[in-house]
């Protein structure tokens, strides 16, 4: 499979766009799919599904690396089954947050050490991360350990909750590090794209023998095995259906959506967002204003106001057109705005609905489903509920009656604060491995730096 960056067409094999991360343009690696020669299999389980993702996207990787990459996967989740479905007051629940931190990024990043030590070819890379609380202690986790590779996470100061906190702050594994910074996620995420596209801090790293690469969804080593969550579930629901996920950086409905690119019947990506609710209005409107607002909510992962990811959608839906999407990253530049062409709204429009809900909507939703049928979300997957409900509710005004699939992306352990304003008692018991133990371990990381102090954090590992 070959990748071209979202800006310039510049290529490059599947090791490398996991390797460079983000393109040497500033685009982002997106896969020819036009290539791809297989179309979505009936799968019986998560192996299956991730063979075929992989086999389809990642073909130019040996055979074994990408069986050596699931096997780690499925030897790092206790239950035989990874990423249940299951069944809640109308809606099918796709459980995604059965790995070690609990949330769905651990499923990629089991994997994506496995293929970055292959790309690698024996050089050290670091590993830059920006997390808006979820993403960092999952990387830190799937690379703790791993031999030629560190892992630098930036996570907002502000914001996240004690137990995403503390998953950041108590590995002491000598190659994982995580600093605190004096900004919310979008000024890390832009920080470390900079940093990313800073010559002179790639020649410093190159002269220390050191390579930068990312962990966030701007890496295809993290996206592309998000396809197999949908690959899996279109098997499971045996038809078409609605897939509804609560979306922050854009990365895991895009999944669905190259999912669908791949043959799964799925028919509406339904974005759901909190307040900060820049992805639910550009996908009614066309418009991608971030505007000046920011708030920081009780569903922390989604407190984002700039997506990466949406620059690959932007490619998809102008016929890879890099010099599009090029015009609309300019305008985001110098405007704070894009707005897409008339052709590109269209697709948008065909393919994605989106809405918003307050923290107070989201409190709610969490006592409403546990009330109807004991089932307890976490504040994340509660936005996406009441968004499903609404759309739900628009449908049956006129469209055809389909299973809506909910992402569950987090485990309300994660947010035990939150679950006790929303039911004035700690309802949570029998906490998953690792987390019970959270509160015991000692804190090994404790630097905080300003937003302008990133680089010399990135460059004191250089060492």
């Amino acid at each position: 499979m070959q990748y071209v960056s979202t800006r310039n067409g510049l290529k490059a094999t599947s090791a490398e766009s996991v390797f460079r991360g983000l393109a040497p343009d500033g685009g982002l690696y997106v896969p020819l799919l036009a290539d791809a020669k297989a179309l979505c299999p009936a799968v019986r389980d998560l192996r299956e599904a991730e063979e075929f993702v992989l086999g389809t996207l990642f073909d130019d990787i040996p055979a074994e690396v990408r069986t050596q990459a699931v096997d780690r996967l499925l030897a790092r989740f206790p239950a035989a089954d990874p990423i249940p479905l299951v069944k809640a007051d109308g809606l099918h629940i796709l459980e995604l947050f059965h790995g070690r931190t609990g949330a769905f990024k651990d499923v990629a990043l089991s994997m994506l050490p496995v293929f970055m030590r292959h790309a690698a070819k024996g050089k050290r890379v670091l590993v830059l991360t920006a997390t808006s609380g979820d993403t960092g202690s999952a990387a830190m986790q799937g690379f703790a350990g791993v031999e030629g590779t560190e892992v630098l996470v930036f996570f907002p100061e502000v914001g996240t909750s004690r137990v995403q906190r503390l998953q950041m702050t108590t590995p002491s594994d000598p190659n994982v590090h995580a600093v605190a910074i004096k900004g919310n996620f979008d000024d890390a995420q832009a920080a470390v794209k900079r940093i990313f596209a800073d010559p002179a801090i790639n020649a410093e790293a190159s002269a220390k023998g050191v390579t930068l690469s990312s962990a966030n969804s701007i890496n295809t080593g993290r996206l592309v095995p998000q396809i197999g969550y949908y690959i899996l579930a279109a098997s499971r629901i045996g038809g078409a259906f609605d897939v509804v996920v609560p979306s922050g950086n854009f990365g895991n409905i895009l999944a669905a959506y190259y999912a669908k690119q791949l043959g799964a019947p799925i028919r509406k990506f339904i974005v759901a967002s909190n307040v900060n609710d820049v992805l639910a209005r550009f996908v009614k409107t066309g418009v991608y204003d971030p505007g000046d607002k920011f708030s920081i909510t009780n569903s922390p992962s989604m407190d984002i106001r700039k997506s990466s990811n949406v620059e690959r959608l932007l490619w998809l839906l102008n016929d890879g057109d890099g010099a599009e999407v090029s015009r609309l990253m300019e305008d985001l530049a110098d405007q704070g705005r894009y707005e897409l062409n008339a052709q590109a709204k269209a697709r948008l429009f065909a393919d994605f609905w989106g809405g918003a809900v307050t923290p107070e909507e989201t409190l709610e939703e969490m006592r409403r489903m546990r009330e109807a049928c004991g089932y307890v979300l976490d504040p994340h997957t509660a936005v996406a509920a009441v968004v499903a409900r609404r759309y739900r509710f628009r449908r049956a005004c006129g469209t055809a009656e389909l299973p809506i699939v909910v992402a569950a992306t987090a485990t309300p352990y994660k947010f035990p604060e939150t679950c006790r304003q929303a039911f004035g008692a700690d309802v949570l018991d029998n906490p998953p491995p690792g987390f019970a133990a959270l509160e015991k371990l000692p804190v090994a990381q404790t630097k905080v730096v300003e937003v302008n102090e990133m680089d010399e954090a990135v460059k004191e590992l250089f060492k």
